[in-house]
Parts: structure tokens; C-alpha cells; sequence
């Protein structure tokens, strides 16, 4: 689902909309942090051991599989991601792992009914199909291929006058509400971009609009950007984005068993009383669709921000435009296919190191996600060949082949509600992966494994340039003039949603990295029938160079963390990080007063309607309720003293060497080490969305994969609901306080010894 593509991928190490990281405290200890080789590995066995996995890997291994398993459409429910979750299975099987596929039943609508046409001024019947291209051999398939739409839009058969609202996202709103202009009855025609494409239908129907019309524009995704498929990468004027609008910011997965597995027998929701499926019918369409909508639109000139790339004056409406959308769903379960590997550990069995990939795409689904699962599927490849030596991982290794990602990340949600409680007893870290590309590496994820994570990849070299992967982030870093550049560990970023870490880091509480390559590949093809292996071999990483570069990054991750007599989890860069966001915060706090204050004065000295043009409309906005004062105190406090208890981690973790501890003792101190996450997490939840259980990470409830971080106190400020915000601020602190605590217990067990 979430591929890492230009204006996705958050190139390794950036974080976003983090002020300059507030200064240790002085009482804590300077010292130099430890590699992790110092302490819980040899590094002469290990690196003899990452040699033989790279010499292990084959690149036409990936493109073999990636091949065959993009053949057909693979949905889920089709018979060909049945299929190839049976093939993934079988290959995990043949390299030495105990596998299984289990099954979740999960409810997905699949269209019985697409019509969109315009019948005011004039009526025009669109099309809403793809081409069949000689350039493309998949691309003429239509056995078990899915058409444009939106997965969990409401049936639906309305008639209205057509409103452009450029992104459909709140701000969106709120600059058609002082240009007088209502949506309510309207059908909405919004762009992709801005926001998941969930927030848009969700953000008309809470303004009481009826339809709502979702396009890809040239000028963000087409050739606004560079030639057009086939010529060149980018969506053709008929390729059409698909994906799911069921209200994931609320809860992924199936929408009927909310907070359990969906499997056969259980209770499950009347589907009327989902709260996650959209109320509204949402239909997308290609942008050779979106202009005679355009062309028919009249009322005000769209701001020059709204403006995109159609041979069109952009106008906003409503009406003379009106269009008739009719939509109708076979609402059905469907069987999701999940193939699970695991290779026992010889040490620490019941420490697991899990990866992920979904297999289940939108049509043949080449680079989103097969990218990433073959890259997954040699790197597992790799581990087996290693297990042939006689070597056998301390601790156990999962892999997974996600099912059912692409409707709500289904698959992977609903095996994690399944198995919770095991989960949270067992499991170490979860790496996951998804559609990757070539350029620049991106992680996202826990701040507790940022260490770990630049170590690898200061240890991986570039399959172009002549340097190491870090090293070549940090060199995009300074050209853009990035502060954190010299950063002696560049940031990760943190996770909001999107694929299938969500569940195990949200929910569950659990440690999670996502990663792929990107900043260098096109999104042309992204959720279309053209994401296809000719698409892939021609535009993206045709010689799978920096897919096997993946493999190896992620290889060395799920060794090291395997092998490590201490588990890799450091909790300095992680402080440093929360430091980051709770000044984040504390300047937006100062941001919604001052805007507060200013935007009140205004309209006291009636200056918007002075300074407005009369010869348009163009309301004051409305005024804004006082901002309360906001004690940071508790939370700076609790943070001073996660500081002093990660300095402290440190310290121990620097006067020890890896054989000093017993077996009972290493099992103890990792135990704690694994619950630093989870004890930063709070049964309640957050607010209006009782699965997101994480403090310090969330999707945003309206930006869907963007992440908020300290989401409580941040969402509460921006949606102005000062008591969320202060009660937030006390629990936010709380969890900090839990996580100070579990860090010092397993210092003082290091320094016991």
C-alpha cells in the first residue's frame, strides 16, 4: 500500500516538523555510546556470518518470482493471491522453515456497479477504463481483475451539482466556507494528493456532501512530472489510482471484528454499524475522466494553489456541472491467506525476530508490494542457506507473506489481534518491508532502534555509488541543507500508517522498522493495471540492485538482533527524539495562540471585510475560542528523566562485556529491554480511537499516513480541544515514566554483574 515513491519516501533520517533537539541535561554523563559489537556480539563471527548471506543472494531470483507472481491480478479473494501465498509457502518450506498458511475471513466488496456520467450542461457517459498497451503484456488481462474504485465506499445512486475542493482536506473547507460556498447535497471532486485518499470522502461527508469523486491530477501525478506511460514512467491520461477509503485513522482491519481476529465463526458487526466504511459512494477516476467535469465547472476561479495540470480554468462550482454516480458493492467475505515461516531458535526460542511483506496487490501489483516480497523472500532464501552450514539463529525467525493489505491492512491486522497476547509476550522487533524502488534508503520506526539501524547501514554499501548508504543520505541531507546532516546517527522517521507495521506498533506496542529504497523511481504505476513487470524491468529497478541491497539491509538487522546476547535496543537517540517532539509541540501550543490572537484582532478591527475584494465574496473567517495556558512541566520533567535514565543504560551497558552475565540474567535484562516500548503505550487509547494504544506515535486522525507524534497532546491542540490536550500532557509524562523505569532495572541488573 504505501510504496516508497517521490513525495512519499522520507529519505533515512529525516524527521518531520521537529524543532532543534533540546540539550542534555547537565547532570547527565557524557560518554561515548558503544557499538553494539562492544557489547553482545563478536564481530569477527558475525561479519564471517553476514559475508556467507550476501554471498547467498541472487538477483535473478527476484526477478523470477516477481515474474511469475505478477503474471494476474492478485487481489485478495482472486485466485492468483491464493495462489501465489501457496507458492511463497511452498518456497519457505524448501528452505527450512516450519510453515503454515493461516486464514482469516475478512469482509471486502468487490464492484457489481460503476457509472459515472455527467447529465448537466451536457451528458457525457464516462468511460472509467484502463487500456490494453502493446508496450505492457499484462496490461490486456481482465480475468479476475478488479476496475477502478475505492474499496468501502457506500452503495450508493445520487444526482447533484459537482464542487471542486482541490484535496478535500479540512483546510480545503475552510477556504470554501469564506468563499461562500457550501457542499452539502453536492457531489465533491477532489484530487489526490494532500492527505491518504481515505480523509477526502470522510471530510465531505462531515460537510454534509453526497458523492464524492476522487481524480488523479498531471500536474501532481502525470505529465505534470515527465513522459507518460509507455513512453516514460509516469500515469497515462486513463491509468486510474484504486485503494481503500475505509476509515483506517479510526482502526484498520476487517471492519466487522474490530479488536479481534476475523476468523470463521466469530461475532461480527452488521455492516450497517461499521463505523470505519464510508458513508458517501467514492469512485476514482483517471484524469483523461476528470476533464470534461473540469471543463463543465463555472462559478469562482479556483485559487491558483488548487490549480493542476488539465488544459482547464480551474473553477470551483457548484454546478452547472451535474453528474450521476452510481455504485454498488457485492459486500462478501473473503478468505485472506497469510503464509507464516518460522525457524526455531536455538538459544532464546521464545524471542521472536519477525519480517513482513504483503503479497495481495491491486491488479498485478509488481512493484506494490512484489517488489518488497521478493526481496523478503531471498533474503529468507539466504537465512536457509545459512542454516545448511550448521548455523542455527538464537532466537526464532518469522517471516510473513501479508494477505489483504491493500483494502485496511487486513491480513496482518487481524493476525495480530489473533495473537496479541503471544505477540506482546514474544515478540522482539517487527521489519517490515513493502513496494520498493532505487535511490536513497528510507526508515521509519522505533527511535529505540536508531542505533542499530545507522550501524547497518554504515556497514551496506550503495549498488551505484561507491559509498555506503548512509553515507549517501547524508550527502542528500547536506545539499538540501538539513541541520541534522553532520547528526552522528541520522534520524529514522517516525511511523504513522500505511502497511502492515501498523498493527504491531500501534495496537500491540510492539518495536517495528518499515524500510525501502525511493526518491529515485517514478509512482506512475501506483495501485493502476500498470504496475506491472514491464513497467517495473523498464522504469524502476530493473536488474534488482537495490532490491538485493534491501535484502542485505534487512538481513543484517534480523541477524544482528537475532545474535545479540543483549538486544540492540538504545534508548539515547530515543530520549533525544521525544525531546524533539515535545518541543514539536510546545511551539505549535505557541503557533494556535498567536494565529488565535491574530486572526480575532482582525476580525475586531473588521479588516478582512475591509481589506476583501467587493466584487467578490469572500467571507471573514469565524472567530476562534481563547487558547488556555498549557503546562509542559510534567512531561519536560518525565523526559529529563528518561534522559538520565538512558545516559544511565549507557553507562552500564559500557562497563560490561557480553560473557560476564548468566543466561538468567541476559534473559532478564532483554525481557526488560523488549517492554521499554510497550510500557509507552496505554490501554485506553487515544481519543475518539481506542485501538491506537502507542504515546508517542499515530496516523493522523486527518492526514491518515502522516504521522502525529505525541498524537493526544498534538491533535488535541489541533482541534482545539484544550482538555484532551492537559489530561494528554499528564499521560504522555506517565508513560515516559514507565519507560524510565523498565530502562533503569535493566541497568542496575548490568551493573549487578
Amino acid at each position: 500500500m504505501k510504496t516508497f515513491i517521490p513525495g512519499r519516501i522520507l529519505p533515512l533520517f529525516i524527521l518531520i516538523s521537529c524543532s532543534q533537539p533540546p540539550e542534555v541535561a547537565p547532570e547527565v554523563p557524557e560518554i561515548k555510546l558503544v557499538s553494539t559489537f562492544d557489547v553482545a556480539l563478536d564481530r569477527d563471527t558475525q561479519s564471517k556470518l553476514e559475508s556467507q548471506f550476501d554471498a547467498f543472494l541472487n538477483p535473478q531470483n527476484l526477478d523470477d518470482w516477481m515474474k511469475h507472481m505478477s503474471s494476474k491480478p492478485h487481489h485478495v479473494g482472486s485466485p492468483w493471491s491464493k495462489q501465489n501465498a501457496e507458492f511463497i509457502a511452498e518456497k519457505f518450506e524448501q528452505w527450512g522453515f516450519q510453515t503454515e498458511i493461516e486464514t482469516f475471513e475478512v469482509l471486502m466488496p468487490f464492484p457489481k456497479i460503476r457509472k459515472l456520467e455527467l447529465v448537466a450542461p451536457d451528458q457525457i457517459s464516462l468511460e472509467l477504463k484502463e487500456p490494453t498497451l502493446a508496450e505492457d503484456a499484462t496490461s490486456g488481462i481482465r480475468e479476475n481483475l478488479l476496475p477502478g474504485f475505492n474499496a468501502f465506499s457506500a452503495d450508493g445512486n445520487v444526482t447533484a451539482e459537482l464542487v471542486y475542493v482541490n484535496y478535500g482536506i479540512p483546510g480545503d473547507y475552510e477556504e470554501l466556507a469564506r468563499m461562500g460556498i457550501e457542499v452539502k447535497g453536492k457531489i465533491v471532486l477532489a484530487r489526490y494528493g494532500g492527505s491518504w485518499r481515505g480523509i477526502k470522502p470522510k471530510v465531505a461527508y462531515e460537510h454534509g456532501a453526497i458523492g464524492c469523486i476522487i481524480f488523479s491530477d498531471p500536474k501532481d501525478d502525470g505529465y505534470g512530472r515527465g513522459d507518460v506511460y509507455p513512453k516514460g514512467p509516469f500515469r497515462m491520461d486513463q491509468g486510474v489510482q484504486r485503494g481503500s477509503v475505509l476509515d483506517m485513522p479510526m482502526y484498520p482491519g476487517d471492519p466487522l471484528t474490530p479488536g479481534y481476529g476475523a476468523k470463521k465463526d466469530v461475532k461480527r458487526l452488521a455492516i450497517a454499524d461499521a463505523p470505519t466504511i464510508m458513508k458517501i459512494p467514492v469512485l476514482p477516476i483517471s484524469y483523461g475522466d476528470a476533464l470534461p467535469l473540469l471543463k463543465a465547472l463555472e462559478g469562482p476561479v479556483a485559487p491558483v494553489k488548487w490549480r493542476g495540470g488539465l488544459p482547464v480554468t480551474y473553477h470551483i462550482g457548484p454546478g452547472p456541472a451535474k453528474v450521476h454516480l452510481q455504485l454498488e458493492f457485492d459486500w462478501e467475505l473473503r478468505t485472506a491467506y497469510n503464509p507464516v515461516a518460522k525457524l526455531k531458535g536455538s538459544i532464546y526460542p521464545d524471542e521472536w525476530i519477525m519480517r513482513g511483506n504483503h503479497h495481495d496487490g491491486w491488479a498485478q501489483g509488481a512493484s506494490d508490494p512484489l517488489s518488497g516480497m521478493v526481496s523478503l523472500m531471498e533474503e529468507a532464501r539466504a537465512i536457509g542457506e545459512l542454516v545448511k552450514t550448521g548455523w542455527r539463529p538464537k532466537r526464532t525467525l518469522v517471516y510473513a507473506g501479508w494477505d489483504a493489505e491493500e483494502p485496511a491492512l487486513l491480513g496482518s491486522t487481524e493476525w495480530v489481534e489473533y495473537h496479541r497476547d503471544e505477540i506482546q509476550g514474544k515478540m522482539v522487533v517487527y521489519i517490515n518491508t513493502d513496494g520498493t524502488g532505487v535511490g536513497f534508503l528510507g526508515v521509519g520506526g522505533s527511535h529505540s532502534l536508531e542505533k542499530l539501524v545507522n550501524e547497518v547501514s554504515s556497514d551496506v554499501q550503495d549498488p551505484v555509488q561507491d559509498v555506503t548508504l548512509q553515507e549517501r543520505v547524508r550527502a542528500r541531507l547536506r545539499v538540501n541543507g538539513n541541520r541534522d546532516a553532520e547528526r552522528e546517527d541520522l534520524r529514522i522517521y517516525p511511523m504513522g500508517s500505511g502497511s502492515d507495521y501498523t498493527a504491531f506498533i500501534h495496537h500491540a506496542g510492539v518495536p517495528a522498522l518499515n524500510l525501502g529504497f525511493g526518491g529515485e523511481s517514478s509512482g506512475g504505476s501506483y495501485h493502476s493495471i500498470f504496475d506491472s513487470y514491464d513497467h517495473y524491468k523498464r522504469f524502476n529497478d530493473g536488474d534488482y540492485a537495490y532490491g538485493t541491497t534491501l535484502a542485505k539491509v534487512n538481513g543484517r538487522l534480523v541477524l544482528r538482533l537475532s545474535e545479540a546476547d543483549i538486544l540492540p535496543f538504545r534508548f539515547v537517540n530515543m530520549a533525544e527524539n521525544i525531546g524533539t517532539f515535545i518541543e514539536s509541540n510546545k511551539k505549535l501550543a505557541e503557533s494556535v495562540t498567536k494565529k488565535t490572537e491574530k486572526r480575532n484582532k482582525l476580525l475586531d478591527q473588521n479588516a478582512f471585510t475591509i481589506a476583501g475584494n467587493p466584487k467578490k465574496t469572500y467571507l471573514p473567517p469565524k472567530r476562534l475560542s481563547d487558547v488556555q495556558d498549557f503546562d509542559f512541566s510534567p512531561l519536560e520533567a518525565a523526559h529529563k528523566r528518561l534522559e538520565a535514565s538512558a545516559w544511565n543504560y549507557e553507562k552500564a551497558l559500557a562497563g560490561i562485556k557480553k560473557r560476564v552475565l548468566t543466561a538468567e540474567k541476559k534473559i532478564e535484562v532483554n525481557q526488560l529491554l523488549r517492554e521499554v516500548e510497550q510500557s509507552m503505550t496505554r490501554a485506553e487509547g487515544l481519543p475518539r480511537r481506542d485501538w491506537f494504544k502507542n504515546m508517542i506515535y499515530a496516523p493522523g486522525f486527518y492526514t491518515g499516513y502522516g504521522v502525529k507524534t505525541l498524537p493526544g497532546i498534538r491533535e488535541g491542540l489541533e482541534e482545539r480541544n484544550w482538555d484532551e490536550t492537559h489530561f494528554y500532557i499528564i499521560e504522555v509524562a506517565k508513560a515516559l515514566d514507565r519507560a524510565s523505569g523498565k530502562i533503569n532495572s535493566a541497568a542496575n541488573i548490568l551493573k549487578a554483574n
